[in-house]
């Protein structure tokens, strides 16, 4: 019988996108060159050899394993490359992404990914050219909008607390902006080295796509506890209370 993950709660548009993020069922919006991509990671120059830290594994001669037999090596893994990141950071400001839920997206659909989340961003870290490959899927899907999303490999702090006058997250290392033609441009790599050329990334997302899109519960789009005089809870509320009432019992032993 086939099975269908239910991945998340609830009926809102929230719980929703939450649960097309963590499937990896993601709309493509956007198809940024991966020379593009692998210059704001800035791990390597665009077009160079991958860094190796190990021989590929086979010329490596390892003894007999039936889990090697088994899972089949990433292409980084196979060919020995070392291990890099990308970090990214998105605003509270209808976001469509939030840190969490790029997690949740890699752990489930990343192999040999290892994803962490932190103060307001969210990491990456796998193989070279692995890693390389879920960044751009990230950077052309609809978790990410150009102007509320960026990465960010350090100084992050303050992206969430307000947005620029043109609408872009706030960030103290400049590494992005909006150009007269109306796209936003990356004029530096994640870790605030300038480019050789700016990067085209394309168009922000109106308000109203925004909203839509978003995976943020907010008092003004769309409730995480229901209607003020309503209290029509959804189902994911119930469903966060009760892993904290377990998780408490729990804790607590009550005999």
């Amino acid at each position: 019988m086939a099975y269908t993950p239910q991945y998340y709660p609830g009926n809102t548009s929230v719980g929703a996108n939450r649960r097309k993020h963590m499937s990896g069922n993601l709309e493509k919006l956007r198809d940024i060159p991966e020379a593009d991509v692998v210059a704001i990671m800035g791990h390597r120059a665009p077009g160079a050899d991958y860094p190796s830290t190990h021989p590929p594994l086979k010329e490596m001669g390892e003894p007999d394993c039936p889990i090697r037999q088994l899972v089949e090596p990433t292409p980084g893994a196979a060919a020995g490359d070392r291990v890099r990141y990308s970090q990214f950071a998105d605003s509270m400001y209808f976001a469509p992404s939030i840190p969490y839920w790029r997690s949740y997206w890699a752990a489930i659909n990343c192999r040999g990914a290892d994803p962490g989340t932190l103060s307001g961003r969210q990491i990456i870290e796998a193989r070279e050219r692995d890693i390389e490959a879920y960044t751009k899927k990230l950077m052309d899907s609809e978790m990410t909008d150009v102007a509320r999303c960026s990465m960010r490999g350090c100084t992050v702090h303050g992206h969430s607390l307000r947005l620029e006058e043109n609408g872009l997250m706030f960030d103290m290392l400049a590494r992005t902006e909006l150009g007269a033609d109306g796209n936003v441009y990356y004029v530096k790599d994640q870790v605030g080295i300038p480019l050789d050329k700016k990067i085209n990334v394309g168009k922000p997302m109106s308000e109203d796509e925004l909203k839509k899109r978003t995976t943020i519960f907010r008092y003004d789009n769309v409730s995480f506890g229901g209607k003020v005089g309503a209290r029509k809870f959804d189902e994911a509320l119930e469903a966060l209370h009760h892993m904290w009432e377990y998780r408490t019992k729990w804790g607590f032993r009550p005999e």
